[in-house]
């Protein structure tokens, strides 16, 4: 039977964490030099119908290093862009490709896409969910820390998609959560009620320096989001006092390691030098979105 990635709490705590320990496999046989061509012959399409950096690189740069092949995939030029039912695109694919990746806008047709497809599908990206992105994350909080399910996880800035994925990461992996952003731009109301309803313990609040407090973990996101361009100037206004900067730091543990998913806005919600000092650990979590997605594709596509 057929398996997708398309949001945390679809997969168990077993599932998630033997993705950990085989990504960490995978990276390591790749500083050694090793080939690990898992996925030797096979081909994932890749569909984006919002732009991308981290995700098309990692993803087609990983499923050369599996020794298979990506096929970028534009909805603009594709007949997804021209009003194609996705039904019908996930049966088509479903004849050619052994993999979807998909980075889009709703996660509903995300859901649809893998529901029609009769092979596996991966969220590359959705305004709801970036599960990809969150496992890389945590990844990182590994290699970092030496019991990651007991650091405390500080979330500072939007409600959007990765605040959704960092409360779903508490939800499946019981580590304490903060989540500060201003009045207006809480996270996802049914990812919140999931959460409470499992007895995740979260902390929202609309303090950032009370969320930080003794934080082992700070992390943020850009104010304004793929889709939102023409709010920037009110989110500027709005997340006054919610930038990661040398106060926050300060608030949170002397050790704490300081993420952000990227792309950067810097000087909006983080300084320059906060993303630049021994804190940051920012680009070991850019690289880990590689590593990561290599395990997810070879876990369901091997």
């Amino acid at each position: 039977m057929k398996k997708d990635f398309l949001c945390l709490t679809d997969w168990s705590i077993e599932e998630l964490e033997g993705l950990f320990a085989l990504a960490a496999d995978l990276k390591a046989r790749q500083k050694r030099g090793e080939q690990h061509h898992l996925l030797g012959g096979k081909t994932l399409g890749m569909v984006f119908e919002k732009s991308s950096t981290r995700t098309r690189i990692s993803f087609e740069v990983g499923m050369y290093q599996l020794g298979g092949h990506a096929l970028f995939l534009s909805s603009g030029t594709t007949q997804m862009g021209r009003g194609e039912p996705i039904k019908d695109t996930a049966r088509v694919m479903s004849r050619y490709v052994d993999g979807i990746m998909i980075r889009t806008f709703s996660q509903q047709g995300v859901e649809e896409l893998a529901r029609w497809s009769s092979i596996p599908v991966i969220n590359g990206l959705t305004d709801m969910y970036h599960p990809c992105q969150v496992m890389a994350d945590l990844l990182t909080v590994i290699e970092h820390k030496k019991n990651y399910r007991e650091q405390i996880y500080c979330w500072i800035g939007d409600g959007n998609n990765m605040a959704n994925s960092w409360i779903n990461a508490a939800v499946m992996f019981g580590f304490e959560l903060r989540v500060a952003t201003p009045r207006g731009y809480e996270p996802h109301p049914v990812v919140v009620e999931r959460a409470r309803q499992r007895g995740a313990r979260i902390v929202y609040t609309n303090d950032p320096l009370e969320a930080a407090r003794g934080a082992d973990i700070l992390n943020t996101d850009v104010w304004a989001s793929m889709g939102q361009e023409e709010e920037q100037a009110k989110r500027v206004t709005a997340f006054n006092g919610f930038q990661i900067n040398d106060k926050v730091i300060a608030a949170a543990a002397s050790d704490c390691i300081l993420m952000h998913c990227l792309p950067a806005h810097r000087g909006e919600e983080i300084t320059d030098e906060a993303i630049e000092s021994r804190h940051s650990v920012v680009f070991d979590e850019a690289e880990n979105r590689l590593h990561i997605q290599k395990a997810i594709m070879a876990t369901l596509m091997a």
